[in-house]
């Protein structure tokens, strides 16, 4: 049955793009079986492997004389084990399925979500723009293959201004991360820009930049933290950003999105006081992350901070750790994954023009940790939280006033 999206209004005149893929009583439920199955391969799943390491397959190994102390030699031992076969087919099979199971609620949808979305970049209500470039080239590392398994990955465009895979990725991110709406994502945002207030209490950013911003999601935290700040989130996929036009509007938030690739940007120098980004760098080959890093340098105005938050580097955790973030790699698409891992990020920043005095890389506490237990999250701590489980991994610099 036909859905009249006006009838659907919350915050503005824009409806909830968001609401519009209505799923089924049987598609709910695959939904919720996606996620917990997702969430147990990710969560539950890699403790029972680490034991099995632990108490089997590393012993066997030690008793004959060999030592298991990088990612490579557990790798190699791991990789014919059932428990790492196990695990790796459920957490490939789960996190394709995530993205599959929102799918033909989006496709019955779809024409009412790009009415949305071309409504939201007519009018704008809230005050932030949707600028594309339609002969944007696509680098290859983008169209080679479906990111995180992500079916069509996250440019592709079936229909004029398609919104589809913008959906695929923010819906199926939501069954993927068990989140229920658009409000309660934007979880590293909120770290960091907690972070940010109590460590530099007299910052107040005027202008900042998302990098990778797929949806904007985490760029709404900061507005909040930030209020009036100006808001610029730049992506390559056209589709994506629609869609989260569409969401910033339809919440009140004025965000400037526009397609650009990262690596060439068309800022003037020195235009932001805060540059961010969330899962961003492993995505990109190492030659590309120097350009951004150099391009994150020039935008920078003096007195400005640069925040990025990722995967741990391969020098900052043990060989277990090491391991176990590399898994993607080989199995989600994500072929850049090891070799940005195994960056120095101070060096990496420096070669870039940052001071090394003036830079860091670090665990940030999640909700509700910080700042009480700020010392507990140093590198060298016993107990230390994971990425992910309990802290978050940021590098980033800052220029002298």
């Amino acid at each position: 049955m036909a859905v009249d999206a006006s009838l659907d209004q919350r915050n503005s005149l824009i409806p909830d793009i968001e609401s519009l893929a209505r799923p089924t009583l049987e598609e709910r439920g695959r939904q919720r079986f996606c996620s917990a199955l997702r969430r147990y391969a990710i969560q539950d799943m890699p403790d029972l492997l680490k034991r099995d390491f632990d108490e089997r397959v590393k012993r066997r190994h030690e008793a004959r004389g060999e030592a298991l102390d990088d990612a490579l030699a557990i790798e190699r031992a791991m990789k014919a084990e059932p428990s790492y076969r196990f695990y790796s087919t459920l957490r490939y099979n789960a996190q394709e399925m995530c993205f599959q199971s929102v799918q033909e609620p989006i496709e019955r949808a779809l024409p009412e979500m790009i009415g949305v979305a071309r409504d939201a970049a007519e009018r704008s209500p809230a005050g932030g723009t949707l600028r594309l470039d339609p002969a944007l080239e696509m680098p290859r590392y983008l169209t080679s293959l479906d990111v995180h398994l992500t079916p069509g990955c996250f440019h592709s465009e079936w229909v004029e201004d398609d919104v589809a895979q913008g959906a695929v990725v923010s819906l199926g991110s939501r069954v993927f991360s068990a989140t229920m709406n658009h409000r309660s994502w934007g979880g590293v945002a909120r770290v960091i820009s907690r972070w940010i207030k109590h460590e530099r209490p007299d910052f107040r950013p005027s202008r900042m930049l998302d990098l990778g911003t797929s949806s904007g999601k985490n760029l709404v935290p900061y507005v909040e933290a930030f209020p009036g700040v100006e808001a610029h989130g730049v992506d390559l996929g056209a589709p994506l950003l629609r869609w989260g036009h569409a969401v910033a509007e339809h919440e009140g938030v004025p965000i400037h999105f526009s397609q650009q690739n990262a690596e060439s940007l068309d800022f003037p120098d020195g235009h932001f006081d805060l540059i961010v980004s969330s899962f961003f760098f492993h995505e990109i080959p190492v030659k590309a992350t120097r350009k951004v890093l150099k391009e994150c340098r020039r935008l920078l105005r003096p007195g400005g901070l640069m925040v990025h938050q990722e995967l741990p580097a391969t020098g900052l955790v043990d060989a277990w750790e090491d391991y176990f973030w590399n898994w993607d790699t080989d199995n989600n698409n994500e072929p850049f994954y090891t070799a940005f891992r195994a960056q120095d990020p101070i060096a990496l920043m420096t070669e870039a023009g940052f001071d090394p005095a003036r830079s860091f890389a670090q665990i940030l506490p999640d909700v509700n940790a910080y700042p009480d237990r700020h010392g507990a999250f140093a590198w060298d701590e016993p107990g230390r939280p994971r990425h992910g489980k309990g802290g978050w991994y940021v590098f980033g610099s800052s220029l002298p006033q």
